[in-house]
Formats: structure tokens, sequence, C-alpha cells
């Protein structure tokens, strides 16, 4: 199979769908790749270490989504980049449909087959391709916060640690999964007084066994989550349904209820976001503010850390890529049933359950296609 690896085009997006090794890696079954130039080049990727790999570099994306069987990216197609994608082109990628219906309406129209990280499972129910990123993003958020809290951002100059004699700051977590989990520990480590919030008691008593108490846990009501808004200096969003729009449980009437100079931090942007007030924002410029809070809702957060990043996403993908170009999406998927839950659009009809109910569209089962 020709495959092909694009560079990333959305804004300080510095990550790249394959690293040197993944090449190698696909190289040594038996397959071309195609990656466009410098495409690597900001996260220490050279072409010269694809070359080595057995890639072949080319100029333009043009040449990469004219000539590919299969598309390996990271962020979901740009306007651009959907509009050349042909029927019967596999894309594996990040999609995040739910919330956003000109992207999916573009993948309808192009006739590919669109297979998304984000909803391929595994037998324990988890997201493994999803869940890298998740990490990244849930321990990046507390960077964020701490940064927006300094008076010199606009915050309440609040240090999330403190320091002997004044107390740490107070961070509450919604959403005790992978993101929320890996925040709470960033947050615990530098000494903050941490609070997570999920509805499953089953997983907080996990959290509160995981972490030896030194978290609080609450189940996750709207009162709950009115009483932790009133004290506390960050608030990070991490609840997520799988493939779905993720809930608002922070209205902009609820923001009120905050201290001036407070943040929300919100990781579920990908998917329309947790927060009413919430609009998906830029490495550029990050934050605005809303009601005296100030939000940070980056949509690519990981992409901050473009390196750790890449390595860690290739190192989670490779495995699915390979079986895709070793066996062709049709029987790849027939073959996994946790890869063929990753198939959301394919050939123009939508293939996952979540998306078709959130956008309006009919549903069609990826089995039967297959």
């Amino acid at each position: 199979m020709l495959i092909g690896v694009p560079k990333e085009i959305k804004n300080h997006e510095y990550r790249v769908g394959l690293t040197p090794a993944g090449v190698k890696e696909l190289k040594a079954n038996g397959h071309e790749i195609l990656v466009q130039t410098m495409a690597g080049l900001a996260i220490g990727f050279p072409d010269e270490q694809y070359t080595a790999a057995g890639a072949q570099i080319v100029q333009s994306a043009e040449e990469i989504f004219k000539r590919a069987d299969m598309i390996i990216k990271v962020k979901e197609p740009q306007p651009v980049e959907c509009a050349m994608l042909r029927p019967g082109q596999i894309l594996y990628t990040y999609l995040h449909l739910a919330p956003d219906p000109e992207q999916t309406a573009a993948l309808v129209k192009s006739g590919c087959v669109a297979i998304a990280y984000e909803t391929v499972t595994d037998p324990r129910g988890g997201l493994p391709l999803l869940a890298p990123m998740s990490e990244v993003a849930g321990r990046m958020s507390i960077q964020a916060a701490a940064r927006a809290l300094e008076k010199s951002q606009g915050g309440s100059g609040v240090l999330l640690g403190g320091v002997p004699g004044v107390p740490p700051g107070h961070v509450t977590v919604i959403g005790g999964g992978v993101v929320g989990t890996h925040a709470a520990r960033m947050a615990a480590g530098l000494g903050a007084d941490v609070t997570i919030l999920d509805r499953s008691l089953p997983r907080l008593k996990e959290i509160d066994e995981a972490f030896d108490g030194r978290i609080k846990t609450l189940f996750s009501t709207q009162d709950a989550i009115e009483g932790e808004l009133r004290i506390a200096d960050a608030v990070i969003g991490a609840v997520l349904i799988p493939g779905a729009a993720a809930p608002k449980l922070v209205s902009r009437e609820m923001l009120k209820l905050m201290k001036p100079g407070s943040v929300l931090v919100d990781v579920a942007i990908d998917q329309g976001g947790c927060f009413e007030t919430s609009h998906a924002t830029t490495h550029q410029e990050p934050t605005y503010v809303v009601e005296g809070v100030t939000h940070y809702c980056v949509a690519n957060m990981p992409g901050g850390v473009a390196r750790t990043s890449t390595i860690a996403l290739t190192n989670a993908t490779l495995g699915h890529a390979v079986a895709i170009a070793n066996k062709g999406w049709k029987k790849a998927l027939k073959d996994d049933v946790h890869l063929c839950n990753g198939l959301n659009v394919c050939e123009g009809k939508i293939t996952y359950a979540a998306v078709a109910r959130d956008l309006g569209y009919e549903y069609v089962p990826a089995a039967s296609l297959l």
C-alpha cells in the first residue's frame, strides 16, 4: 500500500502522523511511504531521518493526497485537505466529528473511508489511540491552569502548590477518566488541594485507592459542581462520551459562583466542550475571559509538546496502521471489531451512531459495509 503523511497545517500544530521509526516499521512490512518535506522538522525529525527509514520525500500535500492509498495524520483534515480526499481513500487520524458538521459534510461528500483514532476501542473498553493524547492533555491542563493563574496573565495570583504558611490553590477536576486522573496526578504533585468528580462510584473508589486518599473524590451532581465552583482556583473539564458531543456541565450563570481570576481549562473542547461558555482557541491565542473567569480552550493541547506527543501517538496507532496496510481496510476492520469501532465515515455514509445522532444523519452500521 502507498501511505502518505502530510505536514499538519492547523494553527501551531507541530505533530506529525508518523515518526521515522513508524515509517521503518511500515516499510519492513512491504509498504511505500510518502512524507511531505519538513513534516517533522520542527520536532527534531528532519527529512533525512525519514529518507533513512525508507520514505520518499515529496514537496506538496497535493501530491500526497493525489497518490496515497491511505493518509495518516494527527488532527482532523482542514477544509483544503478535505477537498483533496477522493472516494475509497483511507483517512486515519483524529476526527472529533460530533461538534463539527462542516468537516462531517466534507468527509461524506469526499467518499473517503475515515477511521477516527478517538473511537477505536480495546478489549477492556478503553480508547487506546485517544489515551496517549489524553494523558498528555491531562498533564498539560495543570501547566496551563498554573500559568493562567499568574497575575501577569490576568489570573488571581494564586500559586497552586502554595508555600509554607500559605494554603495551596484548589483544583477541581470534572471527570475521572484518563484526562482527569492525569490532571489530578499533576495537580497533586504540585501540592494543590485536589477534588475529582465523576458519576461512577466504582471509578471514584479506584481513584481513591490509586491516590491513597491524597485527593478528594465527589459523586458528580449539579449541586456538587456548584459547591466546587465556589472554592476552585482552577477547574479542569475532562468529561468524555466517546464519539459524541460533550455535555455542558457548567453554565454561564454558574460562572458567577467563581472567584474573579479563576481558571477553566476545557480539555473536552475537541468534542464541543463541557462548559457552556467554551469555544475553541489556539496556542497562538489560548485564553479569553467570560464573567471574570479565564477560559483556556486550546483544541490541540498536546501539539504544545509535539515531540513527546508524536512519539506517544505513533506508539499507539502504528499497530492498526500496519494491519490496515497489510490487509486492506475491509479485511482489517472485519478481523478486528475494536478497529472497526473507529470507522466514522465510509463512502458517503455515517457509520458511528453518536455522530449520526448528534448531527442528524442516517446511521449505517459499519458491519453492513464490510
